[in-house]
């Protein structure tokens, strides 16, 4: 009896432990096997990080470019299967670093602040101009429709000058006003002052212009269209007030050394406001507000670009046209800023594809 007692608990605690010991062979094995299956792929998808973080990311195959978001959540899967089971220290630690890099990869910022500026420079922005090529001509038509009107008005009854154009004080450009008073606002130095006022308030109705333009768009781009005539019916009238006097091509080289660029800023706020009012008006198969977010997102490109033309108009206002005291040099400056939009915006190939990373 002794004997049998004292046997009987020395067999279970022999069996517990031999139980415990293939518990942890079963264990390992789990653990190698479960490793074993998925490791081509955890190095597949850290190889394919390191380029990126390298930044060779020309050294990596589309098939694994293709693979990157499937490797990725397969990585998420198998940390969440490793933390909830027995897998060794060392590999849920790899596992845990190697899911925080890929989540930068595949989720976190694309570019810093320099490599932004690199892809909206070197394509971004002028292939975001291309993209609403379609509606640039409509608004570019509406523009000129509106100079149009606002010549034709004048012409017709001279009192619609100052319903466009408010008189202020002092401000010689007025119907009946002489060839002298109108050349001088145009040229000389005892003009500047006065004119850089009218200068520094025609920028900032034309900027006020091309952002409204842009926000009004929501509005079935109805607000945007009567903006861009009302603003170029204003032009239309001072163009028929410096012809009376033969002073045409001097008004248009006086305009031409900031307006080249701050029209043609106006002209792609328009036409953005146009394209989601457009996209609003005739959503498709999307839903309204669906179809506006991502017109909103296809022109946020091309209003940013917009700020930017406003700034080099505002310094070429302020500064070139105040040196440059002649209509050649006003023609040729502003012409060659035309010509350098025109080259950017519809010549320039895009270095860098939209979306994509350097």
């Amino acid at each position: 009896m002794t004997d049998a007692r004292m046997k009987g608990p020395a067999g279970w605690f022999g069996r517990r432990q031999d139980t415990a010991i293939a518990d942890a062979e079963a264990a390992v094995l789990r653990s190698d096997r479960f490793r074993l299956e998925r490791e081509a792929d955890w190095r597949r998808l850290d190889a394919i990080v390191s380029r990126i973080e390298a930044g060779r990311i020309g050294a990596i195959a589309d098939a694994d470019l293709i693979a990157l978001p499937a490797l990725y959540r397969m990585l998420a899967s198998s940390l969440a299967v490793a933390r909830e089971t027995t897998l060794d220290a060392a590999t849920l630690a790899y596992l845990e670093g190697l899911a925080q890099r890929a989540w930068f990869v595949v989720h976190g910022p694309e570019a810093g602040f320099r490599g932004w500026c690199a892809r909206f420079f070197g394509g971004g922005w002028s292939a975001a101009v291309r993209a609403i090529g379609q509606d640039i001509v409509i608004a570019l038509a509406i523009m000129v429709a509106g100079t149009v009107i606002g010549w034709l008005l004048v012409a017709g009854d001279p009192d619609w000058f100052y319903a466009l154009m408010p008189p202020q004080p002092g401000d010689v450009r007025v119907p009946g006003a002489s060839r002298a008073a109108l050349h001088a606002s145009l040229f000389g130095h005892a003009q500047r002052d006065g004119l850089a006022i009218f200068a520094a308030s025609l920028f900032s109705n034309n900027a006020q212009v091309a952002i409204l333009c842009y926000a009004l768009g929501f509005a079935f781009g109805i607000p945007t269209i009567l903006l861009l005539v009302h603003n170029t019916a204003l032009l239309g009238a001072l163009l028929w007030l410096y012809h009376g006097q033969g002073l045409t091509l001097d008004l248009v080289g006086w305009l031409a050394v900031h307006g080249t660029t701050e029209l043609f800023a106006i002209l792609l706020a328009g036409a953005s406001g146009i394209h989601i009012g457009r996209a609003m008006a005739f959503p498709g198969q999307n839903a309204l507000l669906d179809a506006a977010a991502a017109a909103g997102r296809r022109t946020a490109t091309v209003m940013t670009g917009v700020v930017l033309m406003l700034i080099v108009a505002g310094l070429l206002e302020g500064f070139a046209r105040q040196l440059i005291d002649a209509t050649a040099p006003r023609l040729a400056l502003g012409l060659a800023m035309l010509a350098w939009w025109l080259v950017y915006f519809f010549a320039f190939p895009q270095v860098f594809g939209s979306g994509g990373r350097r």
